[in-house]
């Protein structure tokens, strides 16, 4: 097993606020949201590390924007320079998650050049698509002839192919804002944010009155268990971190200031992404956090803290029911999550490595401890990273 202080690492990580699609970031488009956590990812390495990093390349997930690689344009609106490209990572719910992945890949196959990565998502600005002059709001996850459900729909077909309760998902909705309620007012968000000046500074208010409110919300489908109350809001917002080599190389690595750390931070043990039925694609998730955690030599009873986008109670339910992990576990999402805050699509997998950062780095938690990201993806698939913390 590789020691973990080789292992790639992030040192720098940082979101911006999350709103609800059309509320407080609607005016702001990809770009816009993206630029402002790019830099400022940029300059807490710059502080952590002692010097600029020499960034290699700017990796960020997203779904539903302008096209035109975002990633790139990131990195020139943040000031990088114009010898440091750009990838943009399409795996819809898991991009930014996946696209942490794909940094940490680079550095882990010999490249030891830092890379920032992350996600951003304008639902407020996506494009309207069209074919032939026929719009459409989403392209096929699955090819002609295979069940291919919206989300929504599939989340639904997912509770009632579990027998996930409306009781359970209700509650499990509660829970999640009552702990984002708890950390907005213990500020334990305020490290991780990038104020966006005249637009929003911080997330909005997460519902108050949630028990009374619950059960007021009509299923979303006829006879369903699923509603607006226990089903996340398509949200905005960015999220990045700064992924440099492990070693004992300090920041003045063999390739230049920035190139390897031994900053405290999270070491990238291991990670996966998997497949499975299109049809649930919900419980993506489960598989890819146990394949993840056996690449990682770890046991699911070693993890201090999970991060898993809430996209859906039932969703969520379905995955740690798999898993075996109680609805009510400490360790997850402790801060609550995408049910209570939003999901930004492209960059929710990237704002729980994020949040992952803020509970076990920036919370103190000693050198050894393991935390988990994961999210499930339209289409059939589940992507998880486990991180390691390091000082």
């Amino acid at each position: 097993m590789t020691e973990s202080h080789t292992l790639p690492r992030i040192v720098a990580a940082r979101r911006t606020p999350i709103a609800t699609r059309g509320r407080t970031l609607a005016a702001l488009t990809v770009e816009q949201l993206a630029v402002p956590v790019v830099r400022a990812v940029h300059d807490d390495a710059t502080h952590v590390l002692g010097l600029p990093p020499v960034v290699a390349d700017v990796v960020l997930g997203n779904c539903m924007g302008p096209g035109g690689n975002p990633a790139r344009v990131a990195a020139l609106g943040a000031g990088l320079g114009f010898d440091v490209p750009g990838l943009t990572v399409d795996r819809q719910c898991g991009s930014g998650l996946a696209a942490i992945i794909e940094a940490s890949t680079a550095i882990s196959a010999g490249d030891t050049r830092p890379r920032i990565a992350g996600g951003v998502e304008s639902a407020s600005t996506a494009p309207t698509r069209s074919v032939d002059g026929v719009a459409y709001t989403r392209a096929p996850f699955a090819p002609a002839g295979w069940h291919d459900p919206d989300m929504t729909r599939a989340a639904e077909d997912l509770a009632e192919h579990d027998g996930v309760s409306r009781e359970r998902q209700d509650a499990y909705a509660a829970r999640s804002t009552h702990r984002a309620a708890s950390a907005v007012a213990a500020g334990r968000f305020t490290d991780e944010l990038v104020a966006l000046v005249g637009a929003a500074e911080h997330d909005e208010a997460p519902r108050s009155g949630i028990e009374r409110l619950l059960p007021r919300f009509t299923p979303l489908f006829s006879d369903g268990s699923l509603t607006a109350g226990n089903t996340c809001r398509v949200s905005d917002g960015a999220a990045a971190v700064l992924v440099v080599p492990g070693g004992p190389d300090g920041p003045d690595g063999p390739d230049g200031p920035g190139s390897g750390s031994t900053t405290p931070g999270l070491a990238v043990r291991a990670h996966a992404v998997v497949g499975c039925d299109p049809a649930l694609p919900g419980i993506g998730a489960a598989p890819a956090i146990l394949d993840a955690l056996d690449r990682a030599s770890v046991d699911l009873a070693q993890v201090a803290a999970f991060e898993i986008v809430e996209a859906f109670a039932a969703q969520t339910l379905a995955v740690l029911d798999r898993l075996g992990v109680a609805e009510d576990d400490e360790r997850l999402c402790a801060d609550g999550g995408a049910l209570a805050l939003g999901h930004p699509w492209g960059a929710s997998g990237a704002v729980a490595v994020v949040r992952l950062f803020s509970r076990l780095v920036r919370g103190g938690a000693p050198a050894g401890t393991i935390g988990v990201a994961a999210a499930s993806v339209g289409g059939g698939l589940g992507v998880a990273a486990v991180f390691e913390v390091v000082r």
